[in-house]
C-alpha cells in the first residue's frame, strides 16, 4: 500500500513538472562576455522578460561569447543551427554588407533619442527585419538601443582629426573604414574580452567600446590616461536577437506577440538603464585621474561629415551594382535625422552652462 501511494505521488509530481516545463526552449549565444554590461542589460534582460511575459511557456538560456560560439560567429552559428538564437550588433557585419552600418549607427548618425524613434516609429525595425530575412534567412528582434559611446580610452591625446593619423585604434564598423580612409588611422578589431589587456600592454594606442556606464566597469580609465569625447564615431548603437526565419515561423502567434513585446520592453528598459548608468559613471570618472579630452567641435564635425559621405558612397556603389537596399535605408535614415534636427527645437535640453 505504501509502495502504491509513493508511486502515485511520484507520478503526480512528474506530471506537475511536465506541465510546468517550457513549451519552447532556445539556447542563445552572445557576441560579448557574460560579465559585460551589454550582456546583462540587453541579453539577460530580454531572456528574463520573455520568461515573465510568456509566464514560463518559453525559456531562453543565454551564453556568453566563447562558451558555445566565438564572439564574431553568432550570426553563422544561428544560420548553421548550432544554437537557436544569437545576440549581436550589426556593427560586426559592416565588412560583409555596409547596409548594416545604418542600423548599427555610424559617424554622423542620429542621436540615441532620434534613433529610438526611427526604429519604432519611422520604419527602421521593419527595414532591419526585411534585410535579415531576405539576405540571411533570419528573423531579427531589436532588444537594445544605446546611448552615445565614449570615443576613446587612449594612451595618446586626440583633439583634432590630425591626431588620428597613425593611431592604432581598436574599433569596428563604419568608423574603422572612415578613420583609415579619411584620417590615416590604423583600425584593429578584437573581441571585447581582450580589449583591457590590449590597452594595458599598449598593443593599441586607443580603444572604443561602449558608453560611460558600461566602460567604467571595464576599468579602461585605469590603464589609459585620456578619455576622448564626444562619441561622434558611435552616437548610438543597436543590438539584436535573431533566429532562423523558420524557427520564428514555428512559434504560435500568441508567443510571437509576447516575444516581440519582451524585445521592445527590453529596449526601453535598457535605454533608461544606460542613460542613468552613464550619468553616474561620468560623475565617478571625474573623481579619478583620467583626463577628459573634449574634441574641438569643428574637428568632431569633420568626423561626422566624413561618416555621412562614407555611407552615401557605399550606398551609391551598391546601387550601381544593382542592390538599392542600402540607398533606401539610408534615405529613410537621413530624412528622419533631418526632420528631427529641424523640428526638435521645442525640446528642452539639460546641459551644463
Amino acid at each position: 500500500m505504501k509502495f502504491t501511494s509513493a508511486l502515485a505521488a511520484g507520478f503526480s509530481l512528474a506530471l506537475a513538472t511536465a506541465a510546468a516545463a517550457a513549451e519552447v526552449e532556445w539556447k542563445m549565444t552572445a557576441a560579448v562576455g557574460e560579465g559585460s554590461f551589454l550582456y546583462q542589460n540587453f541579453m539577460e534582460r530580454f531572456a528574463g522578460n520573455v520568461e515573465t511575459l510568456t509566464q514560463g511557456r518559453m525559456e531562453i538560456q543565454p551564453f556568453g561569447a566563447g562558451v558555445l560560439v566565438p564572439a564574431f560567429k553568432t550570426y553563422e552559428a544561428v544560420q548553421e543551427g548550432i544554437v537557436e538564437a544569437g545576440h549581436s550588433t550589426p556593427s560586426y557585419l559592416v565588412n560583409q554588407d555596409p547596409t548594416n552600418a545604418i542600423f548599427a549607427s555610424f559617424p554622423g548618425g542620429m542621436s540615441p533619442e532620434a534613433t529610438l524613434h526611427w526604429i519604432y516609429e519611422g520604419g527602421g525595425e521593419k527595414m532591419l527585419q526585411d534585410f535579415r530575412r531576405e539576405e540571411m534567412g533570419l528573423h531579427s528582434l531589436v532588444v537594445g538601443i544605446g546611448t552615445s559611446e565614449i570615443m576613446a580610452h587612449s594612451n595618446v591625446e586626440i583633439k583634432t582629426v590630425e591626431d588620428l593619423k597613425g593611431v592604432k585604434y581598436r574599433t569596428s564598423g563604419a568608423f574603422a573604414a572612415v578613420m583609415k580612409d579619411d584620417f590615416g588611422g590604423v583600425p584593429t578589431v578584437v573581441p571585447g574580452n581582450e580589449i583591457y589587456t590590449l590597452l594595458q600592454r599598449k598593443g593599441v594606442d586607443a580603444i572604443e567600446w561602449s558608453t560611460p556606464g558600461a566602460n567604467i566597469s571595464e576599468g579602461f580609465h585605469e590603464v589609459a590616461p585620456y578619455m576622448i569625447m564626444p562619441g561622434v564615431h558611435q552616437p548610438s548603437f543597436l543590438w539584436e536577437v535573431f533566429v532562423k526565419q523558420e524557427t520564428w515561423d514555428a512559434l504560435p502567434a500568441d508567443l510571437q506577440a509576447l516575444v516581440e513585446a519582451a524585445a521592445k520592453l527590453s529596449t526601453y528598459e535598457g535605454y533608461t538603464r544606460f542613460g542613468d548608468a552613464d550619468i553616474k559613471a561620468m560623475a565617478d570618472f571625474r573623481q579619478t585621474k583620467v583626463q577628459m579630452v573634449q574634441m574641438e567641435h569643428a574637428e568632431s564635425e569633420k568626423l561626422r561629415e566624413a561618416g555621412r559621405n562614407w555611407a552615401r558612397a557605399r550606398a551609391a556603389e551598391l546601387s550601381e551594382g544593382g542592390n538599392a537596399r542600402m540607398q533606401e535605408v539610408l534615405d529613410s535614415y537621413l530624412a528622419y535625422q533631418s526632420s528631427w534636427a529641424e523640428n526638435s527645437v521645442y525640446l528642452v535640453r539639460d546641459a551644463a552652462e
